[in-house]
């Protein structure tokens, strides 16, 4: 079994980092009873949901079933940040949003589908603990930046911030590629492709 020292990432230790920033003490646990440490979580919460929005290769899922209910309806996942029928720029039959909590269609104007399954590209919303490092570190930084703009109003400290901001996203892309394994040839997820190998044309040699 392996062993380290480092911890993970969590909600309190993202706030202590952002207090520790601004030049504040860190505090022990979360009492939104301070309203410092309230504010920071709120906008470390903010941060998270903008910067998980974009849509990246750890939350963004297609080809997700849903299936109606008994009356023909569809809830709306609680923690969803973006949903669209699975290949929808090519059959465009449906069009849904978000209406009373269930997914309705524009084009068929009602929010009751048939007894079968259908398939959706969604952008999940994931808690604070569950984003790949790279997010985490990014995500608080952005949250530092927004507290030393709101809070301490600090002009300078924002513009240092801004500097390191710019690597920690170059960061989060080069996640985004190694993670997504995207090729010039498009090739979708479930499917398979050999490129070309020099050694095997030596081979017949």
């Amino acid at each position: 079994m392996y062993s380290s020292t480092l911890e993970l990432d969590t909600e309190l230790s993202a706030v202590n980092s952002v207090l520790s920033a601004i030049g504040q003490a860190p505090v022990t646990t979360l009492n939104f009873d301070n309203p410092e440490v309230s504010t920071i979580h709120n906008l470390l919460m903010e941060t998270t949901r903008d910067t998980l929005n974009e849509g990246w290769v750890f939350n963004r899922e297609q080809n997700y079933p849903l299936t109606p209910d008994a009356d023909g309806h569809i809830a709306f996942p609680p923690n969803v940040l973006r949903l669209d029928m699975s290949d929808n720029y090519r059959f465009r039959e449906t069009d849904v949003v978000r209406r009373n909590g269930y997914l309705y269609d524009k084009i068929g104007h009602t929010d009751v589908w048939d007894q079968k399954t259908y398939y959706f590209d969604i952008v999940w919303a994931w808690n604070y603990e569950d984003l790949p490092s790279v997010f985490q570190r990014y995500i608080t930084h952005r949250t530092a930046m927004r507290a030393a703009s709101q809070l301490v109003g600090n002009s300078e400290l924002v513009q240092l911030m801004s500097q390191q901001d710019a690597i920690l996203r170059t960061s989060c892309l080069e996640y985004e590629c190694n993670q997504g394994d995207y090729t010039m040839f498009g090739h979708p997820d479930g499917s398979n492709y050999q490129p070309y190998s020099a050694f095997k044309a030596l081979q017949r040699l």
